[in-house]
């Protein structure tokens, strides 16, 4: 959405939808400083009563070579800031979302493993669930990192080591054919 007029004062005036009881933030290409204002107009408007929702906080997103693009918790945080409360996250790593696929399909955590390339979000929430963990080192941890949470003594350190490691995904697909 376009801000409305050229100056601030003309920015909130622009009409809010009576029936929006929560903001959602999420991964956004076009996220904007309209958006912004609009999704703090609406938490100031709910105060309590309407929710802040972010996806993740993935701060960044690992592109080949080193290279990576900012990741959808930077706009968790901007919405954050500007209504000074904290967001519910709904994706990993917390428990919600493997709750919801876990209670729709009859997942035994026993048996599920859970591969991810991060260990804030995708191994802590496999080992938060009882599931068998699997780092694959191609995004943005590195296994001194791993080793690191591994010699520590901060038992919230071990929950962010995985029970297996790979180099690159592609070293499962022998595994996948048998």
């Amino acid at each position: 959405a376009a801000l409305p007029g050229p100056a601030p004062a003309d920015w909130v005036q622009a009409p809010l939808d009576p029936a929006v009881r929560a903001v959602l933030v999420g991964f956004d290409e076009h996220f904007s400083y309209a958006k912004l204002c609009q999704a703090l107009r609406y938490l100031l408007r709910g105060g309590p009563d309407c929710l802040l929702v972010g996806t993740n906080r993935d701060h960044r997103l690992p592109l080949e070579g080193g290279a990576g693009l900012p990741g959808t918790g930077c706009l968790v945080k901007a919405v954050e800031t500007a209504a000074q409360r904290e967001a519910v996250i709904v994706g990993k790593p917390n428990r919600f979302m493997f709750d919801c696929v876990a209670g729709e399909f009859q997942v035994d955590p026993a048996r599920t493993i859970m591969v991810g390339d991060r260990l804030d979000t995708d191994i802590l929430m496999g080992n938060d669930c009882g599931l068998t963990t699997l780092l694959t080192l191609t995004g943005v941890t590195a296994l001194d990192e791993v080793r690191g949470h591994q010699d520590s003594g901060c038992p919230a350190r071990h929950s962010l080591v995985p029970d297996y490691y790979v180099d690159s995904i592609a070293d499962l697909l022998p595994a996948l054919g048998e």
